[in-house]
């Protein structure tokens, strides 16, 4: 089980600096290996592996003394991350890799810190390679030992520290039929038990979203490059801050509760990608956050020795309980069969036509 301990980092201003400058080199070596891949592709009709641009980093220092202030690793992780970006192209997962500039290139990453082992040797500090002790506010316990990389972060103005750590998953309890539960997710209700209880979409986004526009109209305004301008950008960064640890809050809290509640967790394997192509929904299926809210339920269900299961969503809201198909538009939000007479929450009735679909699988397996 692999988990990520968010922790914000408090570095002093020479630190700052020195962060600040590792993501400008960083920014740039990327955008240096993506043209050089596109240029020699253009030219020779030959790809770049990621081996060849590791092999020029030696000359690269040589030829720029100021990367040597940079860990080797780090920069690494820099071509490991644009060959990272083509691999995904090329599977068709995401669009043709582009140039960052300083707002989207905001993180460097330490990938073997088991290897450095001074890094959580002062108490209330953490150590990060050519720049020194940084401060960092651990809000949570978590082992040192296991942590196996650093991802260091600037957003909203505030410097944080990701620290990825495997775990060995629980011992999985005895299972108990009468904890089982199937959660269907939706819009109106974030999620539907197939027990009946229901839970209400908090929609920060949507209840933000005056203030939020008032905010960047404001900001569109001011001069570029003036102090006012960076105020206000500063303003639309805190309110963003603000949505996204109400929703953070809100999924971790449901999911534990979902998750200690019931020994056997059925959900639909959603394709949120092909989703979001409703451009009437994709705001609110952002906002809503399923596939994190999955995520957080998968890992503390293996984290606390509970079964996770995800099944085929296909036609679990077309179907009654009976068997008999009930096609209905999203419009209609109560299911009535006209078969065997059942009304009832159709988010409630999918939950339970998931949960029924996972205990076959469960009796299958």
């Amino acid at each position: 089980m692999i988990l990520v301990y968010s922790f914000e980092i408090r570095p002093t201003p020479k630190q700052e600096q020195k962060m600040f400058h590792t993501l400008k080199l960083c920014r740039h070596l990327y955008n240096r290996a993506l043209e050089e891949r596109i240029t020699t592709y253009k030219e020779t009709g030959q790809g770049v592996t990621y081996s060849m641009q590791q092999n020029k980093l030696p000359a690269l220092k040589k030829e720029s003394p100021e990367y040597k202030t940079i860990h080797s690793q780090v920069l690494q992780d820099v071509l490991r991350r644009l060959d990272t970006a083509y691999q995904n192209f090329f599977e068709k997962r995401a669009k043709y890799p582009k140039f960052k500039n300083r707002d989207s290139y905001r993180s460097f990453t330490y990938p073997q810190v088991d290897n450095v082992s001074e890094t959580f040797h002062k108490e209330g500090f953490v150590y990060l390679s050519k720049i020194g002790y940084v401060k960092i506010v651990a809000h949570r316990l978590f082992e040192p030992g296991r942590v196996s990389q650093i991802n260091v972060i600037y957003k909203h103005n505030k410097w944080y520290a990701n620290l990825t750590a495997e775990m060995p998953d629980a011992e999985i309890a005895r299972f108990n039929p009468e904890r089982a539960v199937g959660a269907d997710m939706g819009l109106i209700h974030f999620y539907a038990l197939s027990d009946g209880n229901t839970v209400d979409a908090p929609k920060y986004f949507r209840k933000s979203e005056k203030r939020l526009a008032k905010l960047q109209k404001s900001l569109s305004r001011k001069k570029k490059g003036s102090k006012n301008r960076n105020r206000a950008k500063a303003k639309v960064n805190q309110r963003h801050e603000r949505i996204s640890n109400q929703r953070k809050d809100f999924l971790h809290k449901k999911s534990y509760n979902l998750v200690i509640n019931n020994d056997l967790i059925v959900m639909e394997d959603l394709r949120i990608r092909n989703m979001v192509q409703n451009h009437h929904l994709a705001k609110s299926i952002h906002d809503a956050s399923w596939s994190a809210f999955q995520k957080y339920v998968e890992y503390k269900c293996q984290k606390y020795g509970k079964m996770f299961i995800k099944v085929d969503p296909r036609n679990t809201s077309q179907m009654c309980t009976c068997g008999h198909p009930v096609p209905k538009d999203l419009s209609v939000r109560v299911h009535k069969c006209p078969l065997c007479g059942l009304v009832e929450d159709r988010d409630v009735v999918s939950a339970k036509l998931i949960l029924e679909s996972g205990l076959k699988i469960l009796a299958a397996a």
